[in-house]
């Protein structure tokens, strides 16, 4: 949590100098909205050995494709949401290259974060191991919410 996101954030690697080297194409997340701004950033490096940005957020309304970022609004329903995203399709899309691995990421506030991690495809619920779904096993609730993005040209 934190008033201003810029300054609120989590990264992995902690040291900007390193970086993940994490060549799954799948980033997934389950948070919980905050019904507040939040916005993360995976750091990719594509095809032509360009370092690009994807920033998903809650408070911007249009798509804005730069050289070196893509920016997006993101959708996120009421409590808990799995966010699925997937890099080497918006790569492809935004930049017409391919995705080689993932460098870096931020989680910025305001949110609560139960899970973040990679994987080679998308996976159903019955796939999954309990403490990667969507539904909280403890209190036995099932929730079918996903955040959604919107990539389209201006």
């Amino acid at each position: 949590m934190g008033n201003n996101i810029s300054t609120a954030f989590i990264s992995c690697p902690v040291d900007p100098e390193k970086t993940l080297g994490i060549k799954l194409p799948f980033f997934v997340m389950v948070v919980k909205n905050m019904n507040k701004y939040f916005s993360f950033e995976v750091q990719i490096i594509d095809d032509k050995k360009i370092k690009r940005r994807f920033r998903a957020s809650n408070y911007q309304s249009a798509t804005r494709v730069k050289p070196f970022i893509c920016t997006m609004p993101m959708r996120m329903d009421e409590g808990w949401n799995q966010i699925q995203f997937n890099l080497s399709d918006f790569v492809k899309r935004a930049y017409g290259t391919n995705y080689v691995e993932t460098l870096r990421i931020q989680i910025h506030a305001n949110c609560r974060i139960r899970r973040v991690y990679f994987a080679d495809r998308l996976y159903t619920e019955d796939e999954l191991p309990a403490e990667f779904k969507l539904y909280l096993p403890i209190r036995g609730q099932i929730s079918t919410q996903s955040a959604a993005f919107a990539m389209t040209s201006e």
